[in-house]
């Protein structure tokens, strides 16, 4: 499929791997209009953040993904949909679990109820890793089993399932798009990448953390949006539940100890109880398989963990940017 041109709509687009969906999806050729989460203080989130010309080029919607009649009005004349608005944090779900059924599953059942009556092309679910709970064999592949170790990951299993099910009832043209664990510039300060940047950058000399040991394989945030538009471009891909992952794993320690060395060597780590997961909640290994993606699809990683980690901390070293983030607080 040429996405040159194409109707796109992307939910979500205020958030950080919307954001870069956005422009790449420009950079494509295609029309890009963009859901955003309405507010009164009329915030387009990361959007606002972008140059006044590419501005200009993003056709806004505001709205809320859980009100059925505007995700309908934002989906008309729309070919291809990129569903990514949701609900992220996951200690925020665990005293606010009913705000996540309302988001992610309700909320993708309205795109999905839309997409199907406005007979869209083709229709990408972002799903998450952390669906997958702790590795049971590694690396992690897309028969591996579901477990729902936060109601977070809980109500996108139910969002995924909901995903399938359109496609295998009504024939709508889904690609459930599972990437692990994306980090880079506009990430949240909720992660944990971020967390340790701007801590550092503060001048901290004792990084506070939660737990140390637990892996992650972690995704570029240009790899991942490349991952998007690769999987849009082929009509193999409808119909699949598709990992973007790089087939690595790093501990939480191992990564800290990269950023240390990067930019305040002196500086130490101190557990912090507050910041650690339920024991049968945390996720212990997220260790992926790309073989589906890439033999899909013409999808490759392109950055090494060092470039993407030199490249978030160049961003974050930006006063502007650094400012829109609150270091001396635990971000849930």
């Amino acid at each position: 499929m040429a996405l040159q041109r194409k109707n796109t709509i992307v939910t979500g687009a205020d958030g950080f791997i919307g954001s870069h969906l956005v422009e790449a999806l420009l950079r494509e050729g295609c029309h890009v209009k963009a859901f955003v989460y309405y507010n009164s203080f009329n915030s387009w989130g990361w959007l606002d953040t972008l140059p006044k010309p590419t501005l200009e080029r993003i056709e806004i919607f505001s709205g809320d993904i859980r009100d059925p009649n505007g995700v309908r009005t934002a989906m008309q004349n729309c070919e291809i949909i990129f569903h990514l608005a949701a609900l992220i944090g996951i200690p925020f779900s665990y005293h606010s679990p009913e705000s996540y059924v309302d988001t992610n599953i309700k909320g993708t059942l309205n795109v999905l109820q839309a997409a199907r009556d406005l007979k869209c092309e083709k229709i990408l679910v972002t799903s998450t890793s952390e669906v997958y709970g702790t590795a049971q064999y590694v690396p992690i592949d897309e028969k591996h089993p579901l477990q729902g170790q936060s109601p977070y990951s809980a109500t996108k299993i139910g969002a995924d399932r909901l995903a399938e099910s359109f496609y295998r009832s009504f024939d709508l043209p889904v690609v459930i798009v599972r990437p692990f664990n994306t980090y880079g510039p506009r990430q949240s300060a909720r992660a944990v990448i971020p967390t340790i940047i701007t801590q550092l950058l503060s001048g901290k000399h004792e990084i506070r953390l939660g737990s140390l040991h637990p892996t992650r394989d972690l995704v570029f945030v240009r790899d991942t949006v490349q991952g998007f538009i690769e999987i849009a471009r082929t009509d193999k891909t409808v119909g699949e539940e598709i990992n973007i992952a790089t087939q690595t794993e790093i501990s939480i320690r191992e990564l800290a100890q990269t950023l240390i060395s990067l930019i305040q060597p002196e500086a130490s780590i101190v557990i912090d109880k507050e910041r650690k997961r339920p024991e049968k909640s945390e996720v212990e290994r997220l260790f992926g398989n790309n073989e589906k993606i890439m033999r899909l699809t013409k999808w490759r990683p392109q950055y090494s963990l060092d470039q993407g980690l030199r490249e978030t901390i160049g961003w974050l070293r930006v006063d502007e940017n650094f400012k829109k983030y609150k270091s001396d607080l635990y971000n849930i």
